[in-house]
């Protein structure tokens, strides 16, 4: 009850996996070589079962037996989280008593992630972008170009998160609301309003989500169609390049890193990426 929907959806999947192939199993008759097992199952996985309506309802052993012969793997970062949720789920047995240790942590999982940074968008490409003016995105990719924020952030906003500040103009007060929660502490913040989206704000809702038709979701799989019928397609080049190019125009125009980092809600003045 405490996951956020996506969440939620990703942990029940990786532990219906687990139940799929060990539900028949009392917990105590768990073993490092199950656990060996499993590991050893999910990485023969293939990223075409969750697109595929012909896999829905398998159990482990039948994926594996259909990803057999499609060749592709999914990512070692994918398999990792599997991994993970799975081990959480056996911790928390742990935790409620129905087990004395997790035998699955003390199998290794030795693969290395691999990083897959973000792109940032040419100004070329983020003017065809706009240019487009895609029906369902276009405000919601120009909100995020000029402001920073991430695509759950500018989906959820309401117009009362609009704050006015006389002749500093108008912000816009990221918080936690009734439409979404927030990735950090750091990510609750006030965002100054570029003039050129003061001018965008009469074409939204008065009252209510701004965005309402809109969810992550939505935006990140419109994204790739609009990409995809411009020919902008490059490895890494997704709706959240849009936070790049912002962050990459403060850099261009000498602004100060921690005061960007303050823009975009990043906890420290370089992130990660």
């Amino acid at each position: 009850s405490e996951l956020r929907p996506g969440g939620f959806k990703s942990v029940r999947y990786s532990v219906g996996l687990f139940v799929s192939k060990y539900g028949d199993r009392q917990l105590a008759s768990l073993s490092r070589a199950d656990g060996r097992e499993f590991l050893g199952l999910i990485s023969r996985l293939s990223p075409v079962i969750g697109k595929s309506e012909s896999t829905r309802g398998l159990g482990l052993d039948q994926l594996v037996a259909f990803s057999d012969s499609q060749g592709a793997r999914i990512t070692v970062r994918t398999q990792k989280r599997i991994w993970s949720q799975v081990n959480h789920f056996l911790d928390w047995t742990v935790y409620e008593g129905h087990l004395e240790q997790n035998p699955f942590r003390t199998v290794l999982f030795d693969q290395k992630v691999k990083k897959a940074p973000y792109a940032v968008p040419t100004d070329a490409e983020v003017k065809r972008l706009l240019g487009a003016k895609d029906e369902l995105l276009h405000q919601v990719l120009l909100f995020c170009l000029l402001s920073g924020m991430r695509a759950g952030e500018a989906a959820g906003l309401l117009r009362e998160d609009l704050v006015s500040k006389g002749n500093l103009g108008t912000f816009v007060h990221v918080r936690p609301n009734r439409l979404r929660e927030l990735k950090t502490e750091a990510s609750q913040r006030l965002v100054p309003l570029h003039s050129v989206l003061e001018g965008v704000l009469s074409d939204l809702p008065s009252e209510g989500p701004l965005f309402p038709d809109l969810k992550v979701n939505l935006i990140t799989k419109r994204f790739a169609v609009l990409r995809r019928d411009l020919g902008l397609e490059r490895p890494g080049l997704v709706f959240h390049s849009t936070r790049k190019w912002f962050i990459t125009q403060c850099e261009r125009t000498g602004v100060p890193e921690h005061f960007t980092a303050s823009l975009v809600g990043h906890k420290s003045a370089r992130s990660e990426n």
